[in-house]
C-alpha cells in the first residue's frame, strides 16, 4: 500500500494516458472500420500479464464487479438515449427476441455443442450457450450509434431494444444452470421454485423500473436545487438504488433500469439534456474500463488453444442458432425475410458474454476455463466479422436509409 502511494502520481499518469489513447481510439475507428469495442480488448491485453505492460490480473469476482456497475451505466445512458415513440411501435417484437429469441439460441446452440463435442455434457453444453445466447447492449449502441448506422423501418429501435432487455433472460439462464450443475445430477429439481425465480426476475423487474422511472422526472422537477451541477449525481444515485432494490427483492437489476431509463426518457424534466449528457460521457468511460479489465483479464496464450472451438460454436451461433431464433419469434411480425437477416446479422456479442463466462470461476465448475476463452474468443469473432461488416451489409440487404 505504501509503495502505491509512493508512486501515485506515475500511476496517475499512465491511467490518464490510458484513458486518453482510448478515447482518441475513436478517431482510428472512424477512418478504418474498426469496432470501439476491439480496440479497447486489445489495449485490455497489450497491457496484461502476457503483453508490453506485464499487469498481473487474475481476479474474476472484480472483473464481475467492474463490469456489473459498468454494464448499470451503459444500459441507463442507452435507455435514457432511447425515444419511446420509435420504441412502441417495435416493442412486442423486442420483447419477444429478448425473452423466446434467447431461450431458443440457448437451445439451438446447447444441441448442436452436445452433438459435435461428445465429451461435453448436456448441462455443460447448455451453460455455455446460455452465457453467449444474448446480444450485447455495449456493442450494439456503440456500433450502430459510433458508425451512424441508419436503418429502415425502426430496425435500430428494434435492435438496440432488444440488446437492452435480452440480459436478464440469459443472466437468468447462466445462473439456472450453474444451480443444476451444483446440484447434480442424482439431486431432486425442484421446479417450483425455478418457476418462482423467473416470474419475480421479470415481475419485479419491470414493477420496479415502472415505478422508478416514472417518479425520478417527478423528483427532478421538485428538488429545486441551487447547483445545476448536482442533478447527474442524484440521476446516478437513483440509477444505485433502482438496481440494488430490485435486486434485493429477487427481480432483475438490469430489467429495471432498462425499463426506468426508456420511461424517465419520456418525460420532460428539469435539468435533463444536462443528464442525459452525463450519461452519455459515463457510458463510454465505464465501456472503456470494463473492455480494458476483461482484456487484462485473458490470456493471449491460452486463446490459441481454443481457437478452433471458438471458431467452430461461433459460426453455429452466427449463422444457425441466431437466424433460427430470429425467424421463428419474428415469424408473425412485419419485417420482411432482408430485414430479418440483418437482424440476425446483428447478434453482436460484447462484454455481458464474458461477464456471465466469468461466473463458472465464481462457483468453480470444472468448464471454467474453457469456456471463458472460448467466449472470449467469440466475441472477438463477432466483433470483427459482424460489427466491422455491419454498414455494407445493410447496404447490401436494401436496409439502410440513403
Amino acid at each position: 500500500m505504501l509503495d502505491i502511494l509512493e508512486n501515485l502520481n506515475y500511476y496517475l499518469i499512465i491511467i490518464g494516458v490510458v484513458l486518453f489513447f482510448s478515447a482518441y481510439a475513436s478517431k482510428l475507428s472512424e477512418r478504418f472500420g474498426v469496432p470501439l469495442l476491439l480496440i479497447f480488448l486489445a489495449i485490455g491485453m497489450v497491457l496484461g500479464e502476457e503483453g508490453l505492460g506485464g499487469i498481473k490480473f487474475s481476479n474474476a469476482v472484480i472483473a464481475q464487479a467492474v463490469g456489473t456497475v459498468a454494464l448499470i451505466f451503459i444500459l441507463y445512458s442507452g435507455a435514457l438515449e432511447t425515444k419511446w415513440e420509435d420504441v412502441k411501435g417495435v416493442a412486442l417484437s423486442g420483447v419477444l427476441l429478448a425473452t423466446l429469441g434467447v431461450v431458443i439460441t440457448a437451445f439451438v446452440m446447447a444441441g448442436f455443442i452436445w452433438i459435435i463435442y461428445k465429451d461435453a455434457s448436456f448441462l455443460d453444453s447448455l451453460l455455455f450457450a446460455s452465457i453467449v445466447s444474448s446480444t450485447d447492449a455495449a456493442a450494439v449502441f456503440a456500433i450502430l450509434r459510433g458508425q451512424q448506422i441508419r436503418l429502415k423501418n425502426n430496425l435500430s429501435p428494434l435492435l438496440e431494444l432488444e440488446s437492452g432487455a435480452n440480459d436478464p433472460m440469459a443472466i437468468f439462464l447462466t445462473i439456472a444452470v450453474i444451480e443444476l450443475i451444483m446440484l447434480g445430477a442424482n439431486a431432486d429439481f425442484n421446479g417450483s421454485i425455478f418457476a418462482f425465480k423467473f416470474l419475480a426476475q421479470f415481475g419485479v423487474g419491470i414493477a420496479f423500473g415502472a415505478f422508478f422511472g416514472l417518479t425520478f422526472p417527478l423528483l427532478c422537477n421538485r428538488l429545486n436545487l441551487t447547483q445545476s451541477g448536482l442533478y447527474p449525481l442524484i440521476s446516478v444515485a437513483w440509477m444505485f438504488v433502482i438496481f440494488g432494490a430490485s435486486s434485493a427483492c429477487y427481480g432483475n437489476g438490469y430489467l429495471s433500469i432498462y425499463i426506468a431509463g426508456v420511461i424517465s426518457s419520456r418525460a420532460n424534466f428539469y435539468n435533463k439534456e444536462n443528464i442525459h449528457a452525463f450519461h452519455n460521457a459515463i457510458a463510454w468511460m465505464m465501456q472503456i474500463i470494463v473492455f480494458l479489465t476483461l482484456g487484462l483479464l485473458v490470456y493471449p496464450s491460452k486463446l490459441a488453444t481454443w481457437a478452433w472451438a471458438a471458431i467452430t460454436v461461433s459460426l453455429v451461433l452466427i449463422f444457425i442458432a441466431r437466424p433460427v431464433a430470429v425467424f421463428i419469434t419474428l415469424a408473425f411480425s412485419r419485417f420482411n425475410l432482408r430485414e430479418k437477416f440483418y437482424i440476425s446479422w446483428v447478434g453482436l456479442r460484447g462484454a455481458v458474454p464474458i461477464i456471465l463466462a466469468t461466473y463458472p470461476y465464481i462457483y468453480q465448475i470444472a468448464i471454467a476455463d474453457v469456456i471463458f476463452n472460448v467466449v472470449f474468443f467469440m466475441v472477438l469473432i463477432s466483433v470483427l466479422l459482424q460489427g466491422m461488416s455491419l454498414p455494407f451489409v445493410a447496404k447490401w440487404l436494401g436496409v439502410a436509409e440513403k
